[in-house]
């Protein structure tokens, strides 16, 4: 099933569509992941008068509405991303690049912390800290994944 358009989600909550929530919306379709501050430096391209804060409130009205999500990566802001792209984030502390993998993976994690816990995982909201092939050297088109020269690490603190 599709996500709801921006329109019919805050119309389902007696909001009112405004040029302002359409373009925070344009942005974070536009920019992937983002952080608020990088949300409001692209919206500021076309409606320079639209100021931080209410950026920060847009982003947390359509978290709410089920359009956006947040995750926190790394040391740094939180960033946004549409809720209808679910993955999981990768996130290398060492060269601090983030890539994405399919929720997929976690399903039989997902499904036995149901089973023996009770809990159910948000696999919408999933980032992963390590260190990625490229740091470590491991060579990603080998059939096993095998280290080609493991690198040390440089994490920062």
């Amino acid at each position: 099933m599709a996500p709801p358009s921006l329109t019919d989600a805050l119309r389902s909550r007696g909001l009112r569509m405004t040029v302002q929530r359409q373009l925070v919306m344009e942005a974070v379709e536009k920019l992937g992941h983002a952080t608020s501050e990088q949300v409001h430096a692209e919206v500021t391209k076309t409606a320079t008068g639209l100021n931080l804060t209410t950026v920060y409130r847009t982003l947390e009205l359509l978290e709410e509405i089920g359009l956006v999500r947040h995750t926190h990566l790394m040391d740094t802001a939180t960033t946004y991303h549409l809720a209808a792209d679910q993955h999981i984030h990768l996130v290398c502390r060492n060269c601090r690049t983030v890539s994405e993998a399919p929720t997929a993976l976690l399903t039989d994690l997902a499904t036995r912390l149901t089973d023996e816990r009770g809990f159910h995982m948000d696999v919408g909201h999933v980032a992963l800290f390590g260190i990625c092939g490229n740091c470590c050297g491991v060579d990603a088109a080998a059939p096993d994944g095998l280290r080609s020269g493991l690198k040390t690490p440089e994490v920062s603190s």
